[in-house]
């Protein structure tokens, strides 16, 4: 019978580095050739991964906000400028119209007699008294009454006394019907030729009134037009600090929150990130392990059986029947393997029956490999979510690998609980234990398994330790929240 290790070890020497040149490059982070694992900044460094460049760019998206805001704040107080300023000139006007009211009936009114109508000297002149000294202002520059057929019979401007001028369609209208108008004059006109002195724009208000006999006059009263428009300015004064004030305030709040949610974005970013290059990573581990796996086992077990099926084609008499009995039977464990590796890449009854069936199965074969393993799982309660179940299945999956494998133990404890909402899972043996610098030698010589598995763990919210001494055994412990 052919010695199946030696045509194993022979085989494997070569097809080692045929895998090896065959793989199509490491995925970043990982070198080829002396099996170094690197892991990036955003593994092992997340909150200090582009720590520069990530203030820079969180200050130029808040600067942009910023500035939108300002944009937005100098639209608002020009809008709020320009309709303060209307809102302000149609007060202005109204006060202009209401102050006309009341001097043309408190005070000219009971001084307009026929005698004035008629041209009477001393009724002007009494007239004349009291719009000096009680009427005209700084604001109100002129005063003209004038009967209905154009004639001015009284203006504090004693040169237009007298004068004739044809009345336009709105005073005449306004002493047919008492309404008061108010407009801006028009100071092309030859009656408003004095008024010129006064300033480029000046509103005019005028409204009927009576002599004693009834016989109707239209009073008109002139307003220089920058105290409309200061009107204006007043109200927009006292809007300004209320508005603008308001509009600053929420500026200045608002750049705080905007600071916070383009940190919070970036951090997503880089968290992001990290996740994409922890599941590469993953992956890279997982499709390494499976290498490992069917070329120690299952690889190396077929090409003893091919080297040992063709070096019985060559004898010239009847084979023998126990070498093929034996290659039949190293076939059926390549098989075993084979479903033994499928089952631990996604147990088929995790989801079907749970975690705990799963890892009765995994203890079951493991232990054929020669340690006794234990599982307890007395102080498991509720069925476990299936994300949370798979994490968990892992994590026993990676404790019970590098336990056979590494640790030399003569016993594996598999315990798997509930303890207050979180889900927990170990793995203690009692082999001869590993010290940090041992643990970063294996993760430098490629075995990132754990690596990989703490990233998944905190992701999910949780939390992987691995508590270990030189003689003292290991003990792995994963906790996962659950929702």
């Amino acid at each position: 019978m052919p010695d199946w290790t030696s045509y194993r070890r022979g085989w494997g020497i070569g097809t080692i580095a045929s895998l090896r040149q065959r793989r199509s490059g490491p995925p970043e982070g990982i070198h080829a050739g002396d099996g170094t694992v690197e892991a990036g900044g955003v593994l092992e460094g997340t909150p200090g991964v582009g720590r520069g460049s990530g203030r820079w760019l969180v200050a130029a998206q808040v600067g942009q906000f910023a500035l939108a805001g300002l944009i937005a704040l100098t639209i608002v107080g020009l809008a709020t400028s320009i309709a303060s300023r209307r809102i302000g000139e149609r007060e202005g006007i109204a006060d202009a119209r209401t102050n006309t009211v009341i001097t043309a009936t408190g005070l000219v009114e009971p001084l307009v007699t026929d005698a004035l109508v008629a041209g009477d000297a001393g009724a002007a002149a009494k007239l004349d008294r009291v719009i000096r000294s009680d009427v005209l202002d700084g604001d109100l520059v002129r005063v003209k009454v004038w009967t209905a057929n154009g004639t001015i019979v009284y203006a504090d401007e004693r040169r237009l006394i007298g004068e004739h001028y044809e009345l336009g369609e709105d005073e005449r209208g306004a002493l047919r019907t008492g309404a008061i108008e108010a407009e801006v004059s028009d100071l092309s006109k030859p009656e408003n030729r004095y008024e010129r002195t006064h300033g480029r724009k000046l509103l005019e208000v005028y409204l009927p009134i009576h002599t004693e006999t009834g016989k109707p006059v239209l009073f008109e009263a002139y307003y220089a037009y920058d105290s409309v428009q200061a009107s204006g300015t007043r109200l927009w004064r006292s809007f300004a600090p209320i508005t603008l004030g308001a509009l600053i305030a929420l500026e200045l709040v608002q750049i705080p929150l905007a600071w916070s949610l383009a940190h919070r974005l970036r951090l997503r970013s880089v968290e992001r990130e990290g996740l994409l290059k922890r599941a590469l990573e993953a992956s890279e581990v997982e499709r390494r392990q499976i290498a490992s796996d069917l070329h120690d086992g299952v690889v190396q077990d077929l090409a003893g059986v091919a080297y040992g099926l063709s070096a019985q084609a060559r004898v010239a008499e009847a084979p023998d029947e126990a070498q093929l009995e034996a290659a039949a039977a190293t076939v059926r464990g390549s098989v075993r393997a084979l479903r033994s590796l499928v089952i631990d890449l996604y147990p088929p009854n995790l989801r079907e029956e749970g975690i705990e069936s799963a890892l009765r199965d995994l203890v079951e074969r493991s232990s054929v490999q020669g340690t006794p393993i234990t599982l307890d799982a007395s102080s498991l309660h509720d069925p476990l979510p299936e994300a949370v179940a798979r994490l968990l299945y892992r994590a026993a999956q990676e404790g019970v690998r590098n336990a056979v494998r590494h640790a030399d133990a003569a016993s594996i404890l598999v315990r798997v609980a509930t303890e207050d909402r979180t889900a927990v899972i170990e793995v203690v043996d009692d082999g001869r234990g590993f010290g940090d610098d041992e643990l970063a030698e294996r993760e430098a010589d490629g075995h990132v398994g754990i690596r990989a598995l703490r990233g998944l763990v905190f992701d999910a919210g949780g939390s992987l330790t691995v508590t270990s001494a030189l003689g003292s055994g290991t003990t792995l412990r994963t906790e996962v929240p659950l929702p």
